[in-house]
């Protein structure tokens, strides 16, 4: 079974806003838009996963 190369870019992509986020939550004064869009480009991804896996 071969793993999609596509699927490994988007988890790698994923995991780079999982520290993004961290970071982001880190800071003093987090900007909550950016947050939030983070989050969302996240999801967005996940969602991806999920729907490239099943194929």
């Amino acid at each position: 079974m071969t793993v999609d190369p596509r699927i490994e870019e988007l988890k790698a992509r994923h995991h780079s806003l999982e520290q993004s986020i961290a970071d982001e939550e880190s800071r003093p004064l987090p900007d909550d838009l950016h947050l939030a869009d983070l989050k969302k480009q996240k999801l967005r991804i996940k969602d991806e996963i999920a729907k490239l896996s099943s194929a």
